[in-house]
C-alpha cells in the first residue's frame, strides 16, 4: 500500500506492507522500491516493512539540492520518527547499504541487513590520481581559454560520454548527489553499530566488491557474511530462493 509523509518539504513515497515489528527496506542508486519488491515480500512474512521511494527515484522528488549521505540518513530519522517506529530492523541494497549503516552507527535499531551494500571508499591506484589531477588541470586551462561557462558544458559533456552509466543517466542535481555520496567512506562510524549484522552478498559483485563485505565483517562487532557464488551486485535477484531463505533464517531467529 502506497503512502506519502512530507517531511520538510519534501514529499517521501513508501510502500507499507505485512504485520509486526518493523522494518525499513532502502534501495540501491539507480532503484527505486519496485526494485527490491522481493525483499518486502519475504520481508513481510515476519514483519511490517516499509519500502521507501529514496529522494530523487521512483515517486520521491529529487532533493532540494544536492545531498549527501548524512541528509538522506537524516530524511529516513525523521520519517522514523514522524511514523513512531522506535527500534525498527534496517535493510539496505548498494546505495541503501549507506544509509542502514549511518543510521544503525547512531540509533538504536533490532538488525540490520547490507546487501551488496556501499559504504567502503574504493581502492584507488597511482593512475586514478593520475587522471584527477591531469583532469583538474585540463579544466583550469580550459576556464582560461573558453571562458567559465562554455568549459563548464564541454567537461559535462566528456563525463557523459565517459563517466559511469549511473552517472549519465542522472540528471545534473542527482549527478552532483553520486559525486558527494560515491566517495563517503563510513569505516569509521561501523564499529559504532551495536546491532546484529548479515552481510549478504554476490562473490562476482564488481560495483561493491567481496573486498568491501570482508572490511565491513571484520569492522561491525559480531557481524555474519554470508555470499552467493556466480551472484552479482544484484544478489537478492541473482539467487532468489537462498536469498530469501537466509533473511528469513535471519529475521526469525
Amino acid at each position: 500500500m502506497e503512502q506519502i509523509c512530507e517531511i520538510d518539504g519534501l514529499q517521501l513515497h513508501y510502500d507499507v506492507s505485512g504485520q509486526g515489528r518493523p522494518l525499513i527496506l532502502m534501495h540501491g542508486w539507480g532503484c527505486d522500491s519496485s526494485t527490491v519488491a522481493s525483499i518486502a515480500r519475504t520481508a513481510s512474512q515476519t514483519h511490517r516493512v516499509y519500502s521507501l521511494d529514496l529522494p530523487g527515484f521512483g515517486s520521491t522528488p529529487e532533493p532540494p539540492e544536492a545531498w549527501n549521505v548524512e541528509e538522506y540518513t537524516s530524511l529516513v530519522e525523521k520519517l522514523a520518527d514522524r511514523l513512531g517506529i522506535d527500534n525498527p530492523v534496517l535493510a539496505g541494497h548498494s546505495f541503501g547499504g549507506r544509509i542502514a549503516i549511518l543510521f544503525a552507527s547512531r540509533r538504536q535499531a533490532d538488525k540490520l541487513i547490507l546487501i551488496d551494500a556501499a559504504g567502503v571508499k574504493p581502492r584507488r591506484g597511482l593512475r586514478y590520481y593520475f587522471k584527477v589531477y591531469a583532469f583538474k588541470f585540463s579544466r583550469r586551462i580550459m576556464q582560461l581559454t573558453m571562458g567559465k561557462e562554455a568549459a563548464a558544458r564541454k567537461i559535462e559533456e566528456g563525463r557523459k560520454r565517459n563517466g559511469s552509466a549511473d552517472y549519465a543517466a542522472a540528471s545534473p542535481r542527482m549527478r552532483a548527489v553520486l559525486s558527494k555520496v560515491v566517495n563517503h567512506d563510513l569505516r569509521r562510524v561501523m564499529s559504532s553499530i551495536k546491532a546484529p549484522t548479515l552481510l549478504i552478498w554476490g562473490e562476482n559483485d564488481t560495483a561493491t566488491p567481496m573486498r568491501d563485505a570482508r572490511i565491513m565483517e571484520r569492522l561491525i562487532p559480531g557481524a555474519a557474511l554470508v555470499s552467493f557464488p556466480g551472484c552479482g551486485h544484484y544478489s537478492f535477484l541473482d539467487n532468489p530462493r537462498q536469498f530469501a531463505a537466509v533473511m528469513s533464517s535471519f529475521l526469525k531467529s
